[in-house]
């Protein structure tokens, strides 16, 4: 019996939508990923770029910093005096004042060659890879020098075998004649090791290539000293002759293009090396100054997870859509079939009514019991959202004003001793002592107000500049603050500090508010040894300050110092601290461009160390801190 031509037509429309349903799905799912992807893939490229810019700038502000050094070495009078004298001349005055520039400025070696090339003084003069009798006339800064211009250069040492970056100037005997001819070239070379290590970050990749298309510098080590693309075996003999590279086989990278999104920017992929098969967004940025390109590679993990994130997304919705025009299909459908079943079975309509009446009432109580529930969860989120803030507001209220009362309680104690003392001079009638007295307590004024206004700026980064401060003035005035305390519990106060004054870059008050805080713990902490040692001590170690305190007390166990510079975390029974000093002191060490360190001192206490960068000669002031002038 053939079936009615509705019921065939209706079964092809619900094959037919059956098919539609994962097409659509498809297809929502394909959108969504493209879009997705395009997003993420702008939002990597803004990150890369803002990576790439910034790396861009540091590389080229540490290389060009020791571009004035051989042209400063080339006017002096010692260098001049010796390549115009005999060639039995005693060389070891000039190797030492070399090595003493190199150690001052950071840089690897500085080098004098004569007008045929040779090294004739090196500040490596005593190490068994010394560069003196060696020929450098083949380097390309030497010729450019050695013609009366400056020089850069970059490449392998031909002894060290060490990457560097060259800088070279010619040296004249005669500056004002226009017809001379250098008699010399210094040349000074940078280490890049430092910038590299930099570099190292899990999401990221760097890379510099030279004019050569050869990687010279890169944060992964395998990557160094790679060809960028395939070079043939003639182009490779022609870099291995000119020694740039030494004998490196400067093997290709196997970086290999997948798609263009911009001038300078692209998706690659490694066909060989450590990064088979990884893709990366790629970005370059050029280095007119140093003839280099830089590129950076980011992984394209996070434009990954945006597509399957969105995709996840898309298709809960697509999958409700689906049910709701189901649901709402069904609902139509059933419709249908009830009209048609009450015009057949009249007799049943009231019934079937009333049974869906109750069904709809039930369905809308539920309803309306759900809405208000919802209602009342959205009331409870909003109310807890609120208390959260403002337990926040609460808690930092609250630490800054732990802050406050911690850094202060030193001044005014020394405030009311001062009081105390100025009374008793005053009954006395010794009125010179108790005016110093008086201009202590103004100048303790002076610095609760400094310390203050330091304590609000505790939770963002300090816009000061700092200035060349004195250490030793710094101690000086850190331990008159407990002169009382020190002398009533004989404290033996010991100095490692040697005869040259030590300074800094800093704030003044800020250092010394570091230095009575680790003071004051110090003390503390030897409140129960029987002879209690405080020792101070500087060094200067490459560009920086070391700054150590060591006491004699307890010391600090390890698995305490990993948390000692958290806010409120203290060592001390209840009540006897806020645990706020040292995590301050921490940030403003921090701040200063240092460190601030503990560690476990030789006499068996605790030891804090604070490492900041050495003030330049020219910078250092003659007056001392003004904190100092306190009586």
């Amino acid at each position: 019996m053939p079936l009615p031509r509705h019921s065939s037509r209706r079964r092809t429309s619900r094959k037919v939508l059956w098919l539609l349903i994962p097409v659509g799905f498809a297809i929502v799912l394909w959108q969504t990923a493209q879009v997705a992807r395009e997003s993420a893939l702008d939002s990597l490229q803004q990150d890369a770029e803002d990576e790439l810019r910034l790396s861009a700038v540091g590389l080229t502000g540490h290389l060009s910093r020791h571009e004035y050094l051989p042209e400063l070495l080339a006017t002096r009078e010692t260098v001049k005096r010796y390549l115009s004298g005999s060639p039995d001349q005693d060389m070891m005055p000039l190797n030492l004042l070399l090595d003493r520039f190199r150690s001052t400025t950071g840089v690897s070696d500085i080098y004098l060659l004569d007008s045929r090339g040779t090294t004739v003084a090196a500040s490596n003069w005593h190490k068994p890879d010394t560069f003196l009798g060696v020929n450098y006339r083949f380097r390309p800064y030497y010729q450019a020098a050695i013609a009366g211009h400056q020089g850069r250069f970059h490449g392998l040492g031909v002894i060290s075998d060490n990457r560097g970056y060259y800088f070279s100037s010619p040296v004249w005997l005669d500056d004002l004649n226009p017809d001379a001819a250098p008699v010399g070239v210094m040349t000074v070379k940078v280490l890049i090791d430092d910038i590299e290590s930099s570099w190292q970050s899990p999401d990221t990749e760097l890379l510099i290539v030279d004019q050569n298309g050869v990687v010279f510098m890169a944060s992964h080590p395998e990557l160094r000293l790679r060809s960028l693309d395939p070079t043939s075996d003639q182009r490779r003999e022609e870099l291995r002759s000119s020694r740039r590279y030494a004998d490196e086989s400067l093997l290709a990278t196997g970086l290999k293009e997948i798609e263009r999104l911009g001038e300078d920017s692209r998706l690659i992929t490694f066909t060989i090396g450590p990064f088979k098969g990884r893709n990366y967004l790629s970005r370059t940025s050029d280095l007119p100054e140093l003839g280099w390109q830089m590129h950076i590679l980011k992984p394209l993990t996070p434009v990954v997870e945006a597509q399957w994130l969105a995709m996840l997304l898309s298709g809960g919705l697509y999958g409700i859509l689906v049910l709701g025009v189901g649901i709402g299909w069904q609902r139509h459908r059933l419709r249908r079939e009830r009209e048609k079943f009450a015009a057949r079975e009249r007799a049943t309509l009231a019934q079937a009514r009333d049974e869906l009446e109750r069904n709809v009432a039930s369905r809308t109580q539920d309803l309306v019991a759900e809405i208000e529930e919802r209602r009342r969860a959205e009331a409870n989120l909003r109310q807890t959202r609120d208390e959260l803030v403002q337990a926040a507001k609460l808690a930092v209220l609250g630490q800054l004003a732990a802050g406050i009362n911690h850094e202060l309680n030193q001044p005014l104690a020394a405030i009311r001793a001062y009081a105390e003392n100025a009374r008793a001079f005053m009954a006395r009638q010794q009125w010179q002592t108790a005016d110093a007295n008086l201009e202590q307590i103004v100048e303790l004024t002076r610095r609760m107000a400094d310390i203050s206004a330091q304590l609000r700026q505790f939770s963002r980064k300090s816009g000061d500049h700092p200035s060349a401060v004195s250490v030793p003035s710094c101690f000086d005035y850190a331990l008159r603050l407990f002169q009382a305390r020190i002398n009533e519990h004989a404290v033996a106060i010991c100095h490692q500090t040697g005869d040259e004054e030590l300074w800094v870059m800093a704030d003044l008050v800020r250092l010394e508010q570091v230095l009575v805080n680790l003071i004051s713990n110090a003390l503390q902490a030897m409140s129960d040894t029987e002879h209690p040692c405080l020792t101070l001590g500087t060094c200067r170690e490459d560009g920086l300050v070391r700054i150590w305190l060591d006491d004699n007390g307890p010391g600090i166990p390890e698995d305490q110092r990993q948390h000692i510079f958290e806010p409120f975390y203290t060592t001390r029974a209840p009540g006897s601290g806020l645990g706020l000093g040292l995590s301050i002191s921490a940030r403003i060490i921090d701040d200063f461009g240092g460190r601030l360190a503990v560690a476990q001192s030789p006499s068996g206490g605790a030891r804090f160390i604070i490492v900041l960068p050495e003030a330049p000669q020219g910078s250092h002031q003659p007056a001392t801190p003004s904190s100092s002038t306190a009586s």
